[in-house]
């Protein structure tokens, strides 16, 4: 198995990554959000919708 992150070979203590390295990175890319699922939900839309708006009518305040 390789690393998702580098394709090195796996280390057993950080599996299924090489190291604390690219397990960290891992973990930074979940908390920005760069491994997120797109929704196709209606609700899901409507409230990006509305929250594009808001921000949109927020900067043309400033």
């Amino acid at each position: 198995m390789s690393c998702p992150i580098c394709g090195r070979a796996t280390d057993a203590k950080f599996r299924p990554f090489c190291s604390k390295r690219c397990a960290d990175i891992d973990l930074a890319k979940w908390m920005s959000g760069s491994y997120a699922i797109p929704s196709t939900d209606p609700e899901d839309v409507e409230e990006a919708i509305e929250a594009a708006e808001k921000a949109r009518q927020e900067d043309t305040k400033h």
